[in-house]
């Protein structure tokens, strides 16, 4: 997925205006969070506020700027009858012409957003390990792709997952970051049992997957206890993996599942918006300052010159 720091960068390379829109405030039941974003170009848009007649009148105010006028503008949208939605909350929108400045503010808000991103370490590239490293792909999530098979990584693999060719998984584990999440999925039920053994040793996982039928679990259990392990770690333990959908096992259906439940145990970041910004004179860098309050956020302050 194309970001909005990349989109502008090409546009301003080209002398193409553009307006960043940003939920500044958001209030009650809204469609999108305070930080949420919308590029807006002459003739495109990028990323999104919450759709409907919102974002209508968000991309309408900011084609008028794009044709000159006030280089910031505020907009109080509440979401009731007379804006045609039914959400029933309140949403503050702040627009922005962007220069340079402003592309530096996105890209420094995607870089602080990457290094939040909990690392989820998928271990295994056949064929259900390859639907899920491509459901995985486009969410907030630092995804490392671990097989010691190189010629089963697909080329390219899925933007913004890490190809990782290694025949020594446990030293994975070792090096994991505290708070990951681990999808286990292997040729060798051998080597799940020892990966998803040393992911529960460590007993700081978010989540812990190991692909397989409620026999393959008794049977990890047995083993994992014969050596004298913590049973209360065997909590901790998700397998089957996507099992939510009783007898479907076809690969993209199992991934599908898989990504619904990482997103609910390992919890990305929120939007890169949710920065808040120090006002800045014109040629600065921005100042990161205190976080924002629930449901506000203070936007790139620097203000475009005419």
């Amino acid at each position: 997925m194309t970001s909005l720091a990349a989109t502008l960068r090409e546009w301003l390379a080209r002398g193409e205006p553009a307006v960043l829109v940003t939920i500044a405030e958001a209030r009650g039941s809204t469609p999108r969070e305070a930080g949420a974003r919308l590029l807006v170009g002459r003739s495109a848009a990028l990323g999104t506020v919450g759709g409907g007649r919102l974002e209508w009148e968000a991309v309408e105010t900011a084609r008028r700027m794009l044709g000159g006028g006030a280089a910031v503008q505020t907009l109080d949208m509440p979401l009731g009858p007379a804006l045609g939605q039914c959400c029933g909350g309140h949403v503050t929108l702040r627009l922005e012409r962007a220069d340079g400045g402003t592309l530096a503010c996105l890209e420094d808000d995607k870089r602080r957003e990457a290094e939040g991103r909990p690392a989820v370490l998928l271990f295994g590239a056949g064929h259900v390990g390859k639907a899920i490293a491509a459901a995985l792909a486009p969410l907030p999530l630092a995804v490392r792709w671990i097989d010691e098979r190189a010629h089963e990584f697909p080329d390219p693999v899925p933007p913004g997952v890490e190809r990782v060719v290694s025949a020594n998984a446990l030293d994975h584990v070792a090096a994991a970051p505290p708070g990951s999440g681990y999808l286990i999925l292997t040729h060798s039920h051998a080597l799940d049992f020892a990966i998803a053994a040393a992911v529960l040793d460590r007993g700081d996982a978010a989540y812990a997957g190991l692909i397989g039928s409620t026999t393959k679990r008794r049977r990890f259990e047995r083993e994992y206890l014969a050596r004298g392990r913590n049973p209360v770690a065997l909590e901790r333990l998700t397998c089957p993996i996507g099992g939510a959908l009783k007898g479907d096992k076809r690969p993209t259906v199992i991934a599908a599942l898989v990504a619904a439940e990482i997103l609910t145990t390992v919890p990305p970041p929120p939007p890169a918006g949710e920065v808040r910004w120090g006002q800045r004179p014109h040629g600065k860098a921005a100042v990161p300052t205190q976080p924002s309050p629930s449901g506000a956020a203070t936007v790139c302050t620097h203000v475009a010159e005419r």
